[in-house]
């Protein structure tokens, strides 16, 4: 079967790291083209628009945004409108109203909106899943602690108005636990913590419904912590490096320590909708940031410069 000719907008950090080498190895997709300010990938035709990549490469049926939230509506929409498919980097967006707009588009056209989610692909989340389906949760706890010096180096956008802060690594915890829980949870307290002079959180305190919480932070240097424990009566859970190593009582029950596979397996499940014309938009992991934000206390801390 011939692959699908995809146009990536947004050639930064994640792009060059994940997307370009899993559309390398994809048998669903090849790089047709980039959109970027900046980035380019080499070999690969370059623009700096996306209406002038999709006039000369109509053969694009994909169209994959790599794009901080704040920007990517437009991108999104205008791709739909040209009769594209739309792969979502995360978070889907900087607001829920306007993935719920790209949404109703992309419905009414007939095409695929994805809005993925890496870290449940992470090799140990499915077992997880299944060890923990049809059991009684009693706790669960979220650490997911990085340096954003590391992750997002100088990228002042996180620290923007709808760039998310701490919370565009604590999605992928979030994204993981409710696919995980057998039964969801809502937030009912938050405690976010700002640096004196950006305008979103560094650190945050989360506690959930069913006794349920969370502590991210972005301050955190050496190694880094991507954990998450779950109490049942049967034992505990843990999901370590990312959803990527899976203990029950402390012992490794499967999956490796370092982080492998997640974009793949995000292609390939964009060329199962797309070959049965269908999309998956759950916006559950953004609905408890919202939240968050809705109702989080405020804290200031000293100021953050890269």
């Amino acid at each position: 079967m011939a692959r699908r000719a995809v146009c990536l907008v947004g050639i930064g950090k994640i792009a060059v790291d994940q997307h370009v080498p899993a559309l390398s190895s994809s048998d669903a997709f090849t790089l047709a083209c980039t959109v970027s300010r900046k980035g380019s990938v080499p070999g690969v035709p370059a623009f700096t628009s996306l209406d002038a990549a999709l006039a000369a490469h109509p053969e694009v049926e994909v169209v994959s945004l790599c794009l901080p939230p704040v920007p990517r509506f437009d991108a999104a929409e205008a791709a739909l409108r040209a009769g594209r498919h739309v792969m979502l980097e995360k978070p889907p967006g900087a607001t829920l109203a306007e993935v719920h707009a790209l949404q109703a588009m992309a419905a009414d056209r007939g095409l695929t909106l994805y809005a993925t989610w890496h870290s449940r692909m992470a090799q140990a989340v499915a077992p997880a899943k299944a060890w923990i389906a049809g059991k009684t949760i009693t706790r669960a706890h979220i650490t997911w602690r990085e340096d954003v010096r590391k992750w997002h180096p100088g990228q002042d956008w996180v620290f923007e108005p709808g760039g998310m802060g701490v919370f565009d690594p604590g999605i992928n915890a979030l994204s993981i636990l409710t696919e995980i829980l057998p039964s969801p949870v809502h937030l009912t307290a938050a405690t976010l913590t700002f640096p004196a002079n950006r305008q979103t959180p560094i650190a945050a305190a989360l506690t959930f419904s069913g006794h349920v919480t969370a502590d991210f932070d972005w301050r955190q240097e050496g190694p880094q912590t991507w954990d998450i424990t779950v109490d049942t009566p049967q034992g505990q859970l843990a999901l370590r490096m990312g959803g990527n190593v899976l203990e029950i009582d402390g012992k490794a029950i499967t999956g490796e320590a370092h982080i492998m596979g997640e974009y793949p397996a995000l292609y390939s499940r964009m060329a199962e909708l797309v070959a049965a014309g269908q999309s998956d938009v759950d916006l559950a992991p953004m609905i408890h940031v919202a939240d968050a934000l809705t109702l989080g206390r405020r804290d200031v801390t000293d100021a953050f410069h890269f």
